[in-house]
């Protein structure tokens, strides 16, 4: 490609994000009292948002529709024209039904209109068109006008569908803070995630279990110890009393200490290990195990529960293998 065409392909993809960028800014100024009515008549519904648009604003809308699911408000996405079709029975009088049309004029919506009227359900538009059959018959009109789509035709939506979208943002993650909606709920609908895997999931859920977790009595000698070292791999052994509860651990460090101060294979395990030695607790979050592991340079430890009792062993491969970095 000569250099005049590129320079072309620069201009017209500056000229376009300067333009959507422009008609973008002038969004905040334009929220008041209308905004602050669609938040509330949401978050007083007792059944769900039921979001439509047809076209550029219908692919928008299923975004939206996605995103307030994702955060805490219940919705899902309806095509106008389905609608028509028998869709339109998926919505309920306890529901409320968010309308996007730029002109407002969207044939399909001026059928369902008087229907969603007689059975009382909120609308809510988002539309360009404030003199609109669709503004007129709405509780609450967000305004998505803009001087100038960025289409040099002045044809295709652009900056307006961008207007939409963000609009959109703002209308979620508004209704998403106020109802203080955290991580570990966001988690909850994304549970194949990472998120969801670092919030979702416990020590108990990763942790080694059986007879893969290393552990010898406190009568067992260093040999005893080091075979289960060798056996399992963890890089510690759990040394427990009778009735299971750890005394402490016993690590590749305690048997290198060991050997160094000409130590013996058969010399006691109570004797050399570390007490009272890291443990994780089973109900811990996964992700607080390995900021733990993190914490204290380590990266592997015997996990019990609430009695104190060995009921299993992490290490941090574990967790990497869950998902959680």
């Amino acid at each position: 490609m000569d250099i005049k065409n590129r320079n072309k392909i620069l201009q017209y993809g500056r000229e376009l994000l300067e333009l959507e960028l422009y008609e973008a800014q002038k969004l905040s100024a334009r929220l008041g009292d209308d905004f602050v009515k669609a938040c509330e008549l949401i978050l007083s519904i007792k059944g769900k948002v039921v979001v439509s648009g047809i076209g550029k604003s219908g692919h928008i809308g299923k975004k939206i529709a996605a995103s307030l699911a994702s955060t805490g408000t219940p919705s899902f996405f309806m095509h106008p024209s389905e609608a028509l079709h028998g869709d339109l029975g998926m919505v309920s009088s306890s529901d409320l039904v968010i309308l996007i049309s730029y002109s407002g004029r969207a044939k399909e919506f001026n059928l369902i209109l008087p229907i969603l009227k007689e059975m009382k359900v909120p609308i809510i538009a988002i539309t360009g068109g404030s003199t609109s059959p669709l503004a007129l018959s709405a509780e609450s009109v967000l305004d998505i006008s803009v001087e100038k789509e960025a289409c040099p035709m002045g044809l295709a939506p652009t900056s307006s569908s961008t207007n939409t979208l963000l609009l959109g943002d703002a209308l979620t993650i508004a209704l998403m803070r106020i109802k203080g909606f955290k991580e570990e709920d966001f988690a909850r609908s994304h549970p194949a995630g990472s998120l969801g895997a670092k919030l979702l999931n416990h020590v108990k859920d990763v942790m080694r279990t059986g007879s893969v977790v290393p552990q010898v009595k406190d009568d067992a000698t260093v040999f005893d110890a080091m075979l289960e070292l060798s056996r399992t791999g963890l890089g510690l052994v759990a040394v427990c009393d009778i009735s299971n509860n750890i005394i402490g651990v016993f690590t590749d460090g305690d048997l290198r200490r060991l050997l160094l101060n000409n130590g013996t294979l058969q010399d006691p395990i109570i004797q050399v290990i570390t007490k009272p030695g890291y443990r994780l607790p089973e109900e811990w979050k996964a992700i607080e195990a390995l900021k733990s592991f993190n914490d204290h340079n380590i990266t592997a430890a015997p996990v019990v529960n609430n009695e104190g009792k060995l009921v299993g062993a992490l290490n941090i491969h574990d967790l990497h293998q869950a998902g959680i970095y």
